[in-house]
């Protein structure tokens, strides 16, 4: 038999084995598990921290085999085969929904074909560089558009609650093969590192193309083609547009995966045009990123005590009905510029895989309802044909009002006891962001809704967190790409968008999914639907 049980340790016991295998039988023991005389196997599942109460320890979960060896189902990858060319499947966009969703199918030897309208991990560096740098902006390629989407250079988090969606153990054992470390198979709160991504991305593009597939780098997507009959609309390709040299063209396919990310406005604005009705508004949440000296965060999580690793934190609180909480989280991390047009400052965070920097950031966002949306943005967007864009209108809005309050990529920022006391900021002290802040009254300009909801929040955190209000504590503006305003509405039997046949929306861009874990497995779903409908039609 088998069983899985959890015991608690001093962090400095991690390593001491025999004290690790009294623990279990005692577990065990404790449990009513007769194993005198057995032979015990323990297999190590997962490691998370415990900060409570002052004292620091380590909860390590163990699948414990007695009397018998481990089976080591769900370890091995899976099977890719060569694509035999007789199917194809245009896949747009190149994050961890496409790319999964592009191995999903090689499992079945379909041949896909990734359309990016950014460009390859290579290049991407040097397009980022320029933006922290000089402020120089490529609205194609940046830390939200390129090969691995935005999750390649701004961070690499895995955690995910979505493990019901799909096998995440697989997700996980695919990037190890690709170069993660695996203790993201073990720890609680898996993390893999802007450092060390973009390596394991290119080198999933590289077996992709060994095994058939195709990449189209620096290339948008400008249209689909579409077949209309009396009732029903049906996609057979796209329509695409080179960026480096201007030259237009279409690919025929299969079918065609949507994999587009959260912050690809125009792929929304595409599918209005053709089938309004198969998007809808939904609830996201827009703030501020808070920066604070990393070893003010630890000492508190830490209560002084010496950890090798950052402390993190998450808090929530209810305020006027809405809900505010932290978001995205980056120990020993940085604050990073995410625009993807040139009238915009859009904020965002990202650790590299030791999470050692100076400072620890997360977004503080509020809670923004469909019915929060002002009429106005509502009305333009009834206007334009779609009511459902209402909220995607406000948020470049305020992206943009961000930067009216910008100098170039030069950030809007308020220290927090400076935003709560409603007044200016004289001096605003180090930061990680790196093309640098100015002082603004956030306080004053930012949508009242919003500040009000903070500055109570803010208040509260306190009393968890006492230390978190702090003069060392920066408010830097605006973060407003937690997940999308519009939900691409897609059949729950068959996955295709509910307006457009054989078109399969999937990962952050479409609304059901949010992160690199639950952007993979979904990627993985809709390959599996679209493999299975070839099978049943062949």
């Amino acid at each position: 038999m088998n069983t899985e049980i959890s015991i608690t340790v001093k962090p400095n016991d991690e390593k001491n084995q025999t004290l690790i295998n009294s623990e279990i039988e005692r577990t065990l023991s404790k449990k009513g598990i007769k194993f005198q005389g057995e032979k015990l196997t323990s297999v190590f599942i997962k490691k998370s921290i415990d900060a409570r109460h002052g004292q620091i320890k380590l909860l390590l979960k163990y699948k414990v085999y007695i009397a018998e060896e481990p089976n080591g189902d769900g370890e091995t990858l899976p099977v890719w085969k060569k694509a035999s060319g007789s199917k194809t499947v245009v896949i747009i966009g190149s994050g961890p929904a496409g790319l999964y969703a592009a191995f999903r199918l090689l499992e079945d030897g379909i041949k896909p074909v990734l359309i990016e309208r950014g460009s390859c991990t290579e290049e991407r560096k040097g397009d980022i560089t320029n933006l922290e740098t000089d402020g120089k902006l490529n609205a194609q390629s940046n830390f939200c558009f390129g090969e691995g989407g935005a999750g390649t250079f701004s961070d690499g988090k895995l955690y995910t609650r979505s493990n019901k969606r799909g096998d995440i153990g697989k997700i996980y054992r695919i990037f190890v093969e690709f170069g993660a470390s695996e203790k993201i198979m073990t720890d609680a709160h898996p993390h893999i590192g802007t450092d060390k991504l973009p390596g394991i991305i290119s080198g999933m593009r590289k077996k992709i193309i060994e095994l058939g597939g195709e990449f189209y780098f620096d290339t948008l997507c400008t249209d689909l083609l579409v077949k209309k009959s009396l009732s029903s609309l049906s996609v057979t390709g796209v329509k695409i547009k080179n960026l480096k040299t201007s030259t237009e063209s279409s690919l025929e396919s299969d079918a065609v995966i949507l994999a587009t990310g959260h912050s690809a406005t125009d792929i929304y604005k595409m599918i209005a045009k053709i089938s309004p009705s198969s998007l809808e508004a939904k609830t996201f949440a827009v703030g501020v990123r808070v920066e604070h000296p990393r070893t003010l965060i630890d000492s508190i999580q830490f209560h002084g005590k010496p950890m090798p690793q950052a402390a993190e934190y998450r808090l929530t609180t209810q305020v006027e009905g809405r809900g505010v909480y932290s978001f995205c989280m980056c120990p020993g991390g940085y604050v990073v510029p995410c625009a993807t047009a040139e009238n915009q400052i859009v904020i965002n965070g990202m650790s590299a895989s030791g999470r050692n920097s100076e400072w620890s950031n997360a977004a503080i966002v509020v809670e923004r309802r469909v019915e929060d949306i002002p009429s106005e943005f509502i009305e333009k967007a009834k206007n334009d044909g779609c009511e459902a864009l209402g909220g995607l209108y406000w948020r470049t809005w305020l992206e943009e009002e961000t930067f009216r309050h910008a100098k170039g990529q030069f950030a809007p920022a308020q220290k927090l006891v400076d935003f709560l006391a409603h007044r200016d900021s004289s001096d605003l002290g180090k930061t990680s962001y790196k093309p640098g802040v100015i002082p603004s009254r956030l306080d004053e300009w930012l949508p009242k809704e919003i500040s009000s909801r903070l500055e109570t929040a803010f208040k509260d955190f306190d009393k968890n967190m006492h230390g978190f209000v702090c003069d060392d504590a920066l408010l830097i503006a605006s973060e407003t790409r937690t997940s999308t305003p519009v939900r691409i509405l897609r059949r729950k039997e068959t996955l295709e968008c509910e307006g457009i046949a054989n078109l399969y929306p999937c990962g952050e861009g479409s609304g059901y999914s949010g992160g690199i874990g639950s952007s993979a497995m979904d990627g993985e779903k809709v390959a599996a639907q679209i493999s299975h409908k070839f099978q049943e039609n062949a």
